[in-house]
């Protein structure tokens, strides 16, 4: 077979049709909102087989002054999107202007929430210490995996998040959309920027707020992570520099922290990273140099992945211990001894190879440019993958900079959400370059 057979084939595999419209009944669940069950396939490329319950919740427009629909992908993976429509205090992460002319529609992702969940067993601590524990903890992933694929069947390898591009233009088919209004928060966006690829004709607007870069492979996933963490913890210590109310205030801040850790032992250490990693997310910067000043540092845990959606979505293998270790040292930071990037190489250690739907580079070609906000400082989604993905995404993509931090940036900043909502409702596409 020559190469322009395997391409026309490639193509035209690429090129789905729409989905037919599937009937939504909706009926009343909460904050004014209604809640309907989708019923597609686990393989989409298999439709007539298997399906699963696509759980979706909407509030609708007034309608005296409704304009469309906009999408709302919720991050995780493991956000509940039917949550943030039907809890007024999630809820309230949209303007009153979107929430006036919009009707807001969103979703549990395939094996999430109330649609059709997989929980699965995470270890306990993500961090491996010796040849022994990198191969026992390859022997506990994949026995607590193979029960995992009894329990639920095939959806635990259809999982990923291109499956769920495909359950979006279903949804956005029933909806009655010809084209999809989408806004992705965090790993929500790569649900958004995958949509983008696959539909481009499809697609009037996305937003994609911290974005998530696909294209980074085991090293470079950990480096990046790594990076972002030490960017945010960067940014802790100058404020606390320059505020007089910080508890670490005319202090060597890296010092407090490092005598900290230095007092740890080898099982604190990860939970100290979390914490640092949970109190960057806010940012919680003033409860973050008191827990700091006193030593009396709250243990929180770090965001945990749902494993069968990101384990599907990423290739991050990892030859052998002397593999890891040298990956974990190499891509330590200056503050942190780890950054979330071990835990994701820990919790799809051992995973089947290849994935589902691995790493690349994003060739999206959409009429509207996609928008992306990103903090200058954010500890999971960091401002080195936002500048990433605009790169990849060249003429088609515009990169709005919020000058601040923290994970997410919509709520954050009036000037923000101003454009945000103005490329939303008309697609007005901010300057190149904006900083707010």
């Amino acid at each position: 077979m020559t190469i322009a057979s395997v391409l026309a084939l490639v193509m035209t595999a690429g090129a789905v049709a729409a989905p037919a419209p599937v009937p939504i009944s909706w009926t009343s669940c909460g904050n004014s909102a209604e809640c309907a069950t989708l019923q597609l396939p686990v393989d989409w490329s298999d439709p007539g087989g298997e399906k699963f319950g696509f759980r979706v919740a909407r509030h609708q427009a007034k309608p005296e002054l409704r304009v469309g629909t906009l999408v709302f992908g919720p991050g995780g993976p493991g956000d509940s999107g039917v949550g943030v429509i039907t809890d007024p205090k999630r809820f309230d992460r949209f303007s009153q202007d979107l929430i006036d002319r919009f009707d807001i529609v969103s979703y549990d992702p395939r094996g999430v929430g109330q649609s059709s969940p997989m929980p699965c067993p995470a270890p306990a601590s993500p961090v491996i210490t010796s040849a022994a524990d990198f191969d026992l903890r390859i022997q506990q992933n994949q026995a607590a995996w193979a029960t995992c694929r009894e329990d639920y069947g095939p959806l635990w390898e259809h999982a990923d998040s291109l499956s769920t591009v495909r359950d979006i233009d279903a949804l956005r088919s029933a909806l009655g959309e010809r084209q999809l209004t989408f806004h992705g928060s965090s790993y929500g966006t790569l649900v958004g920027e995958l949509y983008a690829e696959t539909y481009p004709s499809r697609t009037r607007a996305v937003v994609l707020e911290s974005s998530v870069d696909h294209s980074q492979r085991t090293a470079g996933f950990l480096r990046t992570q790594a990076w972002a963490l030490q960017d945010s913890f960067d940014a802790f210590a100058a404020w606390c520099d320059a505020t007089e109310s910080c508890a670490l205030h005319g202090k060597d801040v890296h010092a407090e922290w490092a005598a900290l850790l230095d007092a740890a032992g080898p099982d604190e250490l990860w939970d100290l990273t979390a914490t640092a990693h949970r109190s960057m997310y806010a940012p919680d910067y003033a409860g973050f140099a008191a827990a700091i000043a006193t030593g009396d540092i709250e243990k929180q845990s770090a965001p945990q992945p749902t494993t069968a959606v990101f384990c599907n979505d990423w290739a991050l293998p990892v030859r052998d211990y002397a593999s890891y270790q040298r990956l974990i040292t190499s891509n330590a930071t200056r503050d942190l001894r780890y950054s979330a990037g071990v835990l994701a190489i820990g919790t799809c250690l051992g995973w089947p190879q290849p994935v589902t739907n691995p790493q690349h580079r994003l060739d999206v070609h959409t009429r509207t440019p996609l928008l992306l906000i990103n903090a200058r400082h954010d500890p999971a989604s960091g401002y080195n993958w936002a500048r990433s993905v605009a790169a990849q995404l060249g003429r088609h993509g515009v990169l709005l900079t919020y000058d601040g931090a923290g994970h997410g940036s919509y709520n954050r900043s009036t000037c923000v959400k101003a454009a945000v909502d103005a490329y939303l409702l008309n697609l007005t596409v901010p300057r190149r370059g904006t900083v707010c």
